[in-house]
């Protein structure tokens, strides 16, 4: 039989986080072992009904059945934008500042196609989403990794970064609210940023996916794009999946600076065919009337949050109460390493955590919690855990 080798870029990518996590469970689970996890962030409840029947009322139309808009139907784009502003009081020209995504990682997958070029250099701040550093060497970027220390509130510290480092770089990718860490950013850190990169000519890539999963009406989180000049220099996305449980779907936006939205378009004519718009058109649905849905949805994570950092705190493990996201951030035991920790978890419990130093070596020393699992096998979970 021939063999075949992988190509350089793909080889030298280091397994997927999950992936490895995957494995390990399934050799615990087949000792009959029951597993509870709470490694991946996907969210355990159904999608809402309402978007459910706007899908089925999708199907039923012959017109959605053909291939859609490369960018995404305009009746999409201009729910994005209507969102925007209700959302962020962002205005947003629907034929020019937003493009439809596959979901957000997709987007960001992609987008460093558009814009560096071999050699180029990019900051990636972390702990990190993988997927950010790996897109930039696939398009032939080198990475420089920005460490986000508890510290500076999980902040980069962007004086620590020289003025050649600034003035050579291409792109910055950020991510808040943050996944893992839980951080958030305050607009004094965007305006900081925005000058930043004004002066230096650096895009950024804004990672938003969790600005809907907040627990403090006085402190939403805040988008890029509604501080002043944002969208000179930035290009945010977000996604549906997140606020209306729609991980499966695929269904995402990428919005600001019209040159960065108009090179990703580019990129997508050439490699994907759009979104299925039946799938769009229960987008709209969800942008359009989802909000009540996804109050509730805060609630019931907040409830989950509280119940895991009272757990926490009385095993004497120290975690940061987040203010969004649906992940809670925590310092393995002393005498541990982060994978130490949670290979002794998952082998002596059934508990699927997701060791820190798998999102970048700031990590190490951390532990995430998924609060994406029912009440009851949470707190089976993290009685599991006190125990142990």
């Amino acid at each position: 039989m021939a063999e075949f080798k992988l190509a350089d870029r793909l080889a030298a990518v280091p397994p997927y986080l999950f992936a490895q996590i995957d494995k390990v469970k399934a050799e615990v689970a087949a000792r009959g072992v029951d597993i509870i996890s709470l490694g991946i962030g996907d969210p355990d409840t159904p999608t809402p009904q309402f978007v459910l029947d706007a899908m089925r009322t999708a199907l039923d139309d012959a017109a959605n059945h053909q291939y859609p808009s490369y960018v995404g139907m305009k009746e999409y784009r201009t729910a994005v934008s209507d969102w925007y502003k209700t959302r962020f009081d962002v205005d947003l020209d629907a034929d020019n500042e937003v493009v439809s995504l596959i979901g957000s990682k997709e987007g960001i997958a992609h987008f460093p196609l558009a814009f560096v070029n071999p050699g180029d250099l990019v900051l990636v701040c972390t702990p990190n989403y993988p997927v950010y550093g790996i897109a930039t060497e696939f398009a032939g970027g080198t990475v420089q990794y920005v460490p986000l220390l508890e510290d500076n509130s999980f902040l980069p510290d962007l004086d620590a970064i020289d003025e050649a480092t600034w003035e050579k770089a291409k792109a910055i990718f950020i991510n808040y609210p943050n996944n893992p860490t839980a951080a958030t950013a305050d607009e004094s850190f965007y305006r900081k940023l925005i000058d930043i990169a004004k002066a230096h000519n650096v895009i950024i890539v804004a990672d938003a996916a969790y600005t809907e999963i907040y627990y403090d009406d006085a402190n939403k989180p805040l988008s890029i794009l509604e501080v002043e000049g944002g969208k000179d220099v930035a290009i945010e996305f977000n996604s549906l999946s997140k606020p209306y449980n729609m991980t499966g779907w695929r269904v995402g936006m990428a919005c600001g600076n019209e040159q960065l939205v108009r090179g990703l378009g580019k990129i997508k004519e050439n490699v994907d065919s759009g979104i299925f718009q039946a799938v769009q058109l229960a987008g709209i649905a969800a942008l359009r009337d989802g909000e009540p849905f996804v109050a509730g949805l805060r609630d019931m994570y907040k409830g989950r949050r509280d119940l895991v950092v009272n757990a926490l705190q009385k095993a004497g493990i120290k975690c940061n109460i987040p203010d969004a996201t649906f992940y809670v951030w925590s310092h393995v035991p002393d005498g541990y390493t982060s994978s130490e920790f949670v290979t002794k978890v998952l082998e002596e419990t059934g508990v699927v955590l997701t060791p820190g130093n798998g999102f970048g070596a700031p990590g190490e020393g951390y532990f995430r919690i998924s609060l994406t699992v029912n009440d009851e096998r949470l707190e089976e979970a993290v009685s599991r855990i006190q125990k142990l």
